[in-house]
C-alpha cells in the first residue's frame, strides 16, 4: 500500500508515519544543556498526564477520601509510578521503533484482529469522552446556569475549539494543554491550602497497608478494595498509551545515531514523569479535599452537582477559613472551573488518540474536525437521553443518573486496557523489535510483568460490580445474579481474545526476527 493517502476524499487510505503532518517537526537543540533540550522535549507528556486527571478522576478520588480518610493515597501513589513505567515503555516504542503502538500491534497481527481491537479500543474512548461530555455539560450548567439539554449540545461545539487549535501549530497547543494542567492543579492547592490538613497523617496515607485492600469497612456502598479499584480504574487508561507512542515522534532525530535516539528517549521520559507527577498531585489533592475541606461524612452526593453544593456551603467545611471563602461562592466557582479546564483538555487529547487508533489499526484517516464532530456526537446520545429520561424527575435523581452514566461507561476500559498493556510489553521487550540497546532491562520487564498482571486481573475482578451498576442501587436479587452472570461471559470473552492477541503478536515478532536474520545473511 502507498505511503502517500489519496487525495480529494473525506475518509481516505494511508499507511504512513504516525501524526504524519506533525511527526518528525519539531526541532530540538544539539549540543546544549540539560533544561534546554529539556524544555525541547517538553509538551508529549503533558498531553498524556491529562488522562490521568480527566474528570472520570474526581469523584473516585474525594469518595475515597471521605469514606476511608487517606488509607487509599498509597493507591494513588502506586497507580501513579505503575503509569510512569507504562509511559515510559510507550514514548520508547515510539521513538525506536518509528511506530505507534497501533501500528505496531497492526504489523504483527491479522487484519481481523485488527479490526476487533480498533472497534474494543474506539468503545474505551467513547467512554471517556462520556465523561467529558458530561464534566462539561455541568460545568456549563454550573457556571452559567445553561440548561444541561443546551449545555450537552454546546459541547459539540468544541469542534470548532479543536479547528482553531489545528491551525496554531502542535507546539502551542502543547503548551495550551500545560496551562490548563496548571489551572487545574491551582485550584485544588488553594482549596487544600485552606483546610490546613494533618500533613502526618496525609504522608502516612502513602505507605500501603493490608487494610488497603480490605473488604471491610462497608462505607457509603464501598469498601477499601472496592475504592482501591475505582482509583486504578480512572487512573490507567489505554488510550493514552496510544498516544505517547504517536506523540514522541513529533520530536525531529536522525534515526541512524543511536546516541540521538537514547537522548531522545532520556528525555521524553523525563518529561513524562514530570508532568505525570503533576497529574499524581493533583488526585492526591482531591483524596485530600475528601478528607480535609469537608466534614466527615458531609458529601452525601459524590457527584459533579453534590460537590458543588457542597463547596458552597458553609455548614459542610471543615474550617472557618473555608467556610468564610465558601460563602463568596468563590471554592464552588474554581471547582466548577477546573472541570471545564480538565474536559476541555481531555477532549484535545482523545480527539488525537482517536485519530491515531484509526490510522494504525484500519488505516483510515479522516480530518480531525469530523472525527471529533463523530465521535461527539455519539457520546452525546445516551448523555442526552439520560437527561430527558430524568428531567420530569426530582434534581437528585437526575443527578444520580448522570453521575451513574459516567460510572457505568467506564466498563469499557476494563475491557480495552490489557489489550493495549499486554502488547505494549511483549513489543519493548523484544529485541527485534527495539534493538538490543532499547529492550527492556531485566528490572522493567520483571516490574513490567507485575504490573500488567496486576492491572489486568484488578480490572477483570472489578467487572462484576460495575456491571451490576448498570441495575441501579435497588437491584433486585434475580438482577444482581443477571449482571454477575453477564460479567463472567464477558471475562471469558476477554481472556479468549488476549489469548488470540498473545499469540498473533509471538507468532508475528517470530517471523519479523526470521525476516531479520535472512536479511543479515544476504547482506554478509
Amino acid at each position: 500500500m502507498s505511503d502517500e493517502p489519496k487525495k480529494h476524499s473525506i475518509i481516505e487510505q494511508t499507511n504512513g508515519a504516525s501524526f504524519q503532518e506533525i511527526n518528525s517537526t519539531v526541532q530540538v537543540p544539539k549540543g546544549k544543556g540539560f533544561w534546554r533540550t529539556l524544555l525541547a522535549y517538553s509538551g508529549p507528556g503533558a498531553l498524556v498526564a491529562v488522562g490521568y486527571m480527566d474528570p472520570g478522576n474526581w469523584s473516585t478520588s474525594i469518595t475515597g477520601g471521605q469514606n476511608f480518610q487517606y488509607l487509599l493515597m498509597s493507591i494513588i501513589l502506586i497507580s501513579s509510578l505503575i503509569a510512569m513505567l507504562l509511559q515510559y515503555m510507550s514514548s520508547k516504542l515510539g521513538i525506536v521503533s518509528q511506530m505507534d503502538l497501533a501500528q505496531a500491534i497492526r504489523a504483527r497481527t491479522s487484519k481481523s484482529l485488527g479490526i476487533v481491537l480498533w472497534v474494543l479500543t474506539e468503545l474505551a474512548i467513547m467512554a471517556t469522552d462520556i465523561a467529558e461530555v458530561i464534566g462539561a455539560a455541568i460545568a456549563l450548567y454550573l457556571l452559567f446556569n445553561i440548561p444541561l439539554v443546551y449545555a450537552v449540545f454546546i459541547t459539540v461545539l468544541d469542534v470548532l475549539l479543536l479547528l482553531l487549535l489545528t491551525k496554531i501549530g502542535f507546539r502551542k497547543i502543547e503548551a495550551i494543554v500545560v496551562c490548563l494542567i496548571f489551572v487545574i492543579l491551582f485550584v485544588f492547592v488553594y482549596q487544600v491550602a485552606l483546610s490546613k490538613p494533618d500533613l502526618g497523617a496525609m504522608f502516612a496515607g502513602f505507605i500501603p497497608t493490608m487494610d488497603t485492600f480490605s473488604q471491610t469497612p462497608h462505607i457509603g456502598g464501598q469498601t477499601p478494595l472496592t475504592g482501591s479499584l475505582g482509583i486504578i480504574g480512572a487512573t490507567v487508561m489505554p488510550h493514552n498509551l496510544y498516544l505517547h507512542s504517536a506523540v514522541s515522534q513529533t520530536r525531529k532525530l536522525d534515526h541512524d545515531n543511536k546516541e540521538e535516539v537514547a537522548q531522545a528517549v532520556r528525555f521524553s521520559t523525563w518529561d513524562s514523569n514530570i508532568q505525570l507527577s503533576l497529574a499524581f498531585l493533583v488526585n492526591a489533592l482531591l483524596l485530600v479535599m475528601g478528607v480535609a475541606v469537608f466534614k466527615d461524612g458531609a458529601v452525601q452526593d459524590p457527584s459533579f452537582f453534590g460537590l458543588y453544593e457542597a463547596l458552597s456551603d458553609p455548614n459542610t467545611l471543615s474550617n472557618g477559613v473555608l467556610s468564610q471563602v465558601a460563602s463568596s461562592g468563590l471554592l464552588s466557582t474554581l471547582f466548577a472551573v477546573a472541570l471545564l479546564a480538565s474536559g476541555q483538555n481531555s477532549t484535545i487529547t482523545g480527539t488525537l488518540t482517536g485519530q491515531v487508533i484509526m490510522e494504525g489499526f484500519i488505516h483510515m484517516r479522516m480530518p480531525i474536525w469530523l472525527r471529533r464532530l463523530v465521535t461527539r456526537l455519539l457520546s452525546v446520545v445516551p448523555v442526552l437521553i439520560c437527561v430527558l429520561i430524568t428531567s420530569g424527575k426530582s434534581t437528585v435523581e437526575e443527578h444520580t443518573a448522570l453521575n451513574n452514566l459516567m460510572n457505568n461507561s467506564q466498563v469499557f476500559l476494563a475491557f480495552a486496557l490489557p489489550f493495549s498493556i499486554i502488547p505494549l510489553l511483549m513489543m519493548t521487550n523484544s529485541q527485534a523489535e527495539m534493538g538490543k540497546r532499547f529492550r527492556n532491562s531485566t528490572i522493567v520487564k520483571f516490574l513490567g510483568w507485575i504490573s500488567v498482571i496486576a492491572l489486568t486481573y484488578l480490572n477483570l475482578i472489578g467487572l462484576p460490580d460495575q456491571i451490576e451498576g448498570f441495575f441501579g442501587a435497588q437491584a433486585t436479587r434475580q438482577e444482581l445474579l443477571w449482571a454477575d452472570g453477564i460479567a463472567y461471559v464477558l471475562i471469558l470473552v476477554v481472556l479468549a481474545l488476549l489469548a488470540w492477541t498473545i499469540i498473533e503478536l509471538y507468532k508475528g515478532n517470530k517471523k519479523f526476527e526470521q525476516l531479520q536474520k535472512e536479511g543479515m545473511n544476504n547482506d554478509g
